[in-house]
C-alpha cells in the first residue's frame, strides 16, 4: 500500500497495535517505532455487499476532490457489547451514510445562508452524543430548516481554505444508506436498530424504517426518530 502522509486512527483504542492508545500509537509512528500500517484500521476498502462481504468507500481530501477511504471493520456488536440489525453505509459513490439534521434553531440555515456545498460543525446534542461532526450539506430546505449532509470528518473544521458554519447544536432525524453486515433484514415501518459506519463512539443507534428499497447492491435504507441505545 502507497504512504500516506497523514492518517489518524479511528480513536478507538483497541490496542490491537500494541500501544495503549491511539495517541501513544500516533507518538510511536512520529519517533519510527511503529508505522501506520500496524493499526488494523489502516487499510483499503473492498467491494462489500449486503452480507458485509466487501463495499467500496471513497471521500473527500482538503481539496474537496474524491479520494479512497480506508476500510473499517467492525464487530457484530458496539462498544457496549449490544448487537445492531445492520450496519449503515453510504450510498453507491457517496462518501457516508446521508445524515438529515435540524439545527436547534432551524431559522439558522436562512441566516447563515447555508446552501449545498457549505461545510456545517455542530453536535448532536437532541440525541446526547457528546462527539461535534463536520457535514458537507447536500441539500437545505428552506421551509423545515432541515439539512440532508454527508459525514466528513474533522480535518475540514482545520483547514484554514476552508470556511466551516457553526450551529453549536442540532437534532438527529434521519439517516438513508446501504445496510450492510445485514444480521435482521430491514423492515418497513419497523423500530431497528443500526451503526453508522461512521460513528466514532461505536454505539448502537435506533430508527424507524420508512424506506426500504432493493438495489443491485443490496438495501437502501431510510431511517427516521433516531435515538442512541447506550443501555447495557
Amino acid at each position: 500500500m502507497s504512504p500516506v502522509k497523514h492518517w489518524l486512527p479511528p480513536g478507538k483504542n483497541c490496542g490491537l497495535c500494541g500501544a495503549e492508545n491511539c495517541k501513544q500509537f500516533l507518538r510511536l509512528v512520529h519517533g519510527g517505532k511503529k508505522s501506520y500500517a500496524d493499526c488494523p484500521y489502516y487499510q483499503k476498502r473492498k467491494k462489500r455487499n449486503r452480507h458485509g462481504e466487501g463495499f467500496k468507500e471513497e471521500g473527500l481530501n482538503d481539496e474537496g476532490s474524491v479520494q479512497e477511504v480506508l476500510e473499517a471493520h467492525y464487530l457484530p456488536y458496539d462498544i457496549l457489547g449490544n448487537p445492531y440489525d445492520f450496519i449503515l453505509n453510504p450510498l453507491p459513490g457517496e462518501v457516508s451514510a446521508r445524515k438529515i439534521i435540524l439545527p436547534f434553531r432551524a431559522d439558522l440555515v436562512e441566516k447563515m445562508g447555508i446552501a449545498e456545498g457549505d461545510y456545517v460543525l455542530g453536535r448532536p446534542m437532541g440525541a446526547g452524543c457528546p462527539i461535534p461532526h463536520v457535514l458537507k450539506v447536500i441539500k437545505a430546505e428552506p421551509v423545515t430548516g432541515l439539512l440532508y449532509t454527508w459525514v466528513v470528518g474533522p480535518r475540514f473544521s482545520r483547514s484554514p481554505r476552508q470556511e466551516i458554519k457553526d450551529v453549536v447544536a442540532y437534532h438527529m432525524i434521519g439517516f438513508e444508506g446501504m445496510a450492510t453486515a445485514v444480521r435482521k433484514e430491514p423492515a418497513f415501518g419497523c423500530r431497528m436498530t443500526f451503526l453508522p459506519g461512521f460513528c466514532m463512539m461505536n454505539l448502537n443507534h435506533t430508527g424507524l424504517v420508512n424506506m426500504v428499497l432493493q438495489k443491485a447492491e443490496g438495501y437502501q435504507v431510510r431511517l427516521e426518530d433516531i435515538r442512541i441505545l447506550a443501555g447495557k
